[in-house]
Formats: C-alpha cells, structure tokens, sequence
C-alpha cells in the first residue's frame, strides 16, 4: 500500500492500480510524457559516458551498451520497487573519477579499475541492505554534501572546457585559453551557447537537444564525418562484460582499496542528495522524511551493481529527473518510460561517431554549472564550514582528482570544528573519516611513488 494512497480513489486499470496513480492525482498519460521528458533531459549520457571512458581505454560502442543496459535495470528498478518518477544512469563525476583519476590519474588500467568498481558495487548493495547507507548519508555535514556535488560540477566543466579545447596546458602558468583559430573549438563554443540559450528558455531536454544541434552543425560544417549508418544492432558487451570480475586479483594491491572507497564515498552522497531534493520537488516527502528510501537505495545498488558488470561506472539518481517531475511526474511508470526509451536507443550506437568530444563538451559544462548551484547552501558567513567546504570545491579540479577534494574537506572539518568549540558537533563517524583519509591520501599519493 503507498504511504500516499488515498482509500477514496478507485484505480482505473492495472498500471493505476499497480502505481497508484490516480490516488497521487496524475494519470498514465501524464506519467508517460514525464518519463519521455525525462528520457530527453538525460540521453546525452547514452554519447557522453563512452565519451569519458573511452578517454580511458575503453571500447566505445561496448560502453554505450553498458550504459543503457545499466539505465534500463535502474529506472525498471526504481519504477517496481519505490514507485518513485526518478531515473537512474551512469553518473558524471563517478566516471570522470574512473577516468581521469584512478586510469589517468594513477597509471592504473581500466580493467583493473573496473574490479574496483565491482567490489565497490558488492559492498554497496551489502550496506543498502544493512541501511548502513543511510546511517553514514545523516552523519556526514550538510556542508560537505553541498561542497562535494559543486566540486565535482567544477571539474565535470573543466573536463569539459579541456576536451573542447578551451582550455589548454601552458609551461609557464599551467593552464591557458585555447586557440580561437581551431574550428573544432568554436563547434564546442556553439554548443555551449545553443544549450544554454535553450537552458535560459526553459526547454524541456535542453543539453540532449543542443547535443543534436552541435552534431548537425558540425556535419553541414564538413568539421565531423558523416556516419555510414544511422540505425543498428547494440555493439556487442564482450570487450567489457565481467572484466571487473575476472580482473579481481588485482585488489591484492592496497591502492584498490582506496579508488574502491572513493567510489563508495562519491556514490553515497550523490544518489541520496539527488533522491531528496527530487522527492521534495515531487510532493512526496513525509514529515521531512522520504517514505521507501530504502528501496530507492536499494534499486540504486542492484543497478550499480549490474553496470560493474556489463562494463560501466557506478549509476546514480538523475537530477534531470526533475523535468519529467515538473510536469506532472509522481509515479514508478514515468521512470519505466524512460527505462523503456533507453532500449529503444540501443539501436541508435552509429552516431557515436558523430557525438565527438567537441560535440559533449558543451553538454559537461552546462552540467557542471548546474552541479555547482549547491554552493549557494554552504554557511560561508561559518569559517569552520567554509574552509573545509572550499577545500573541497577547489581542491577536485586543482589536483584533477576528485578523492583529493573530498580527503581536504574531511581532514579539516572535524579539526576546525573542535577549533571553534562546536567539537560536540562533530560525531563519531566524521572522526573515523577523518582517520580512513589519512590512509586513503597516504595510500593515493605516496604508495604510487615509492
């Protein structure tokens, strides 16, 4: 029985019955165009996330598999089990995290990288089940959980600006704008201000759109090839499928230890943050508290789980959810629309060649800007807050490395904290944080030296 169901309202059909639909005063055609919105609002994932990982090694047309294979479990997932309008997907930050920290970053192959995202899986569904989750989610400041969403959005964006050509290295000052000269780079100034004139007006799927427009542009332009088909069957899983298990001797090394711990830590914060704040745009919230947390939490792992072993990053709740909500969206139907769109989408892997780095570009720093809306929350008028909350922002695209952000704002939180006589303030579980970032910098930073 839904915590919402009103005795009054008799359902109409089995999907009324089975969502409660009509008890939440929407109906199944409502549900449906939200989970199309949704679906619009979020399909740049589909050519982004092989974008990223494919930065890292990764076979392409494999990834774009995964990552709709990992979308279609989660939204079925969180549709049945929460009856909640919220979709799930690969993340950004989770991917760029794999990307450009752990494979990049520290030299570690992606298949060995990808048994970490595996362990890190099976202990994340182990502690949903536990709601060890949950526990860890209430403990951790508010503060913190603002400054580590706009942290990694400031360096989504800078991954952003860098693949578009923005920005580019420079000996004397260590970064410098690109040269205006370079048509590629003006393919992904054009996207930024298509997504973002579209963003201004309010247009449903505004970044998926501006994707399609940059794409086109670059096509007519001459800058992009044209595909040689545009519809076939799903690349094959095989270059991906199971090596996260079958690389699992790797986590021999205590390294692996640390990348899987960021990935608990990043996919802790980000789902729960993303489920509340949408559960409240929805209406849902139940004296202050999301009815079925845990299930959502638990759709979450399970998918999660699923994408380590097709060959993808951690899945996570999708803010774009909120377009598909905004418009009527209350019911588990709307995010098994958009789970079923995602199949249809597997036939459409040719344009991958078509979606290039320039074409996303604009698409992660669009993304970025609306990840750093969090900043507006942190107490910045509260030095023990701010300085560990900035710490955090500024520190994931400085040391390109998104756990480096997070270790600052954990080791200094609790310090300043008991500084400023509020040590009372501070619970167990930030000190025994504050403890595992010692081990996770010195394990990080100066293991891979030695």
């Amino acid at each position: 029985m839904n915590e919402f169901d009103d005795p009054k309202v008799r359902p109409t059909g089995f999907l009324d019955s089975f969502f409660h639909i009509s008890a939440q005063n929407s109906t199944v055609k409502r549900e449906i165009l939200a989970g199309v919105t949704t679906f619009v609002s979020m399909a740049y994932i589909l050519f982004v996330n092989p974008s990223i990982l494919g930065a890292a090694g990764m076979n392409k047309g494999a990834v774009f598999t995964a990552t709709a294979l990992a979308a279609i479990v989660g939204c079925v997932l969180m549709g049945v089990l929460a009856n909640y309008p919220i979709a799930i997907a690969p993340g950004l930050g989770d991917n760029a995290f794999f990307a450009f920290s752990v494979v990049l970053g520290l030299g570690i192959p992606w298949q060995k990288a990808m048994a970490g995202v595996f362990v890190a899986s099976v202990l994340f569904t182990i502690l949903s089940f536990l709601k060890v989750r949950e526990l860890v989610i209430d403990a951790i400041p508010q503060d913190l959980k603002y400054a580590m969403a706009a942290g990694i959005g400031i360096f989504i964006a800078f991954v952003g600006l860098q693949g578009g050509g923005l920005i580019v290295a420079d000996k004397s000052s260590l970064v410098a704008i690109g040269s205006l000269t370079v048509p590629t780079t003006w393919l992904t100034i054009v996207g930024v201000f298509v997504i973002a004139i579209l963003m201004a007006k309010r247009v449903p799927g505004s970044i998926f759109i501006g994707i399609l427009v940059t794409a086109i542009i670059g096509l007519v332009t001459g800058l992009i090839p044209m595909p040689e088909h545009i519809i076939s069957l799903a690349p094959s899983l095989k270059p991906t499928f199971g090596v996260g298990i079958t690389s699992l001797p790797s986590m021999l090394d205590p390294q692996m230890w640390a990348v899987v711990l960021v990935f608990l830590l990043v996919a802790f914060f980000d789902t729960a943050g993303t489920l509340i704040g949408l559960a409240q745009q929805a209406g849902i919230m139940k004296n202050g508290k999301m009815p079925r947390i845990g299930r959502a939490l638990m759709a979450d792992s399970l998918s999660m789980l699923g994408g380590a072993v097709m060959g993808t990053t951690p899945t996570a709740a999708y803010v774009e959810s909120s377009a598909g909500i905004s418009i009527g969206g209350k019911t588990g139907l709307t995010a098994i629309t958009t789970g079923v769109l995602f199949m249809f989408s597997l036939l459409f892997s040719p344009l991958l060649a078509v979606v290039t780095t320039q074409v996303t570009a604009p698409a992660l720093i669009v993304v970025g800007v609306m990840m750093a809306a969090s900043l507006r929350e942190i107490h910045w008028d509260e030095f023990e807050l701010a300085l560990p909350a900035f710490l955090t922002v500024v520190g994931m695209p400085l040391t390109y490395n998104i756990s480096y952000g997070i270790a600052f704002g954990f080791l200094t939180y609790p310090i300043l904290m008991t500084a400023a006589g509020r040590r009372k303030e501070v619970n167990s579980v930030m000190w025994a944080m504050l403890i595992v970032f010692i081990v996770l910098l010195y394990v990080l930073n100066v293991l891979p030296k030695q």
